[in-house]
């Protein structure tokens, strides 16, 4: 099973922040740590990364031993990934809106691709029909309420998605995805959830509320193996 700490912009445009983050991520137990790039990239902007950045990024996450992980949300943004060779790459729904051109390049010359369905509206088909991408259920909504979840899946092993991506208040809907099958949750990690300078923190888990989440999913987890 995997963990995501989605730090995504929660930084608030303090790079050396990103440090702390990482290091409290793989102290609650998260398997990944992921980034957002291209995604209010422009120099003056709250989340702008280059080259040098990014590696620096990638360096704090090997030596915290926690996957490296970024969205991909503009060409810019993956020539800059590219060279980092992450293990895998993960494409935001608003790519697949935006710019679907990407994504299918993104999916065609990588080995794993996680694709979230946030915005995926043609609820007949899947955006990629290939065993290398594994799909997220989510609901793009900042942040999301309990009725906009009616059609949450009673079993993730009935639906086409292995995981969820999750934008709720809290961790307990997280925690319902694992008890229906859930085998990925991403949920936004602060440091901070009163925090205003962006929306993502009052949806985030704190550190302690994140290791919860671990802990109390992986329980879940082997109750299931073991058909509880």
């Amino acid at each position: 099973m995997l963990f995501i700490a989605e730090i995504g912009l929660n930084h608030n445009g303090n790079f050396d922040l990103i440090y702390e983050m990482i290091r409290r991520a793989k102290g609650a137990g998260a398997d990944i740590a992921k980034f957002q790039t291209g995604w209010r990239q422009r120099p003056d902007e709250i989340n702008h990364m280059n080259p040098e950045r990014l590696a620096q990024i990638k360096k704090w996450c090997d030596y915290f031993e926690i996957e490296f992980m970024s969205s991909v949300l503009t060409e810019e943004a993956y020539a800059m990934l590219r060279p980092l060779r992450p293990r895998r790459y993960k494409i935001a729904s608003r790519t697949i809106k935006d710019n679907p051109a990407l994504a299918e390049r993104i999916v065609r010359e990588n080995d794993e691709v996680i694709v979230s369905l946030g915005m995926w509206e043609d609820s007949s088909r899947l955006p990629f029909q290939n065993p290398k991408v594994t799909y997220l259920w989510c609901r793009s909504k900042y942040p999301t309420q309990p009725w906009d979840l009616t059609d949450f899946p009673k079993d993730f092993r009935q639906t086409p998605c292995a995981g969820y991506s999750d934008h709720t208040i809290g961790i307990e809907t997280a925690i319902m995805a694992v008890c229906r099958g859930a085998r990925i949750i991403e949920k936004h990690f602060t440091l901070d959830k009163s925090d205003t300078t962006i929306r993502d923190h009052s949806l985030s888990a704190t550190p302690e509320e994140f290791r919860l989440l671990v802990d109390i999913g992986r329980d879940i987890e082997r109750k299931l193996a073991i058909g509880v």
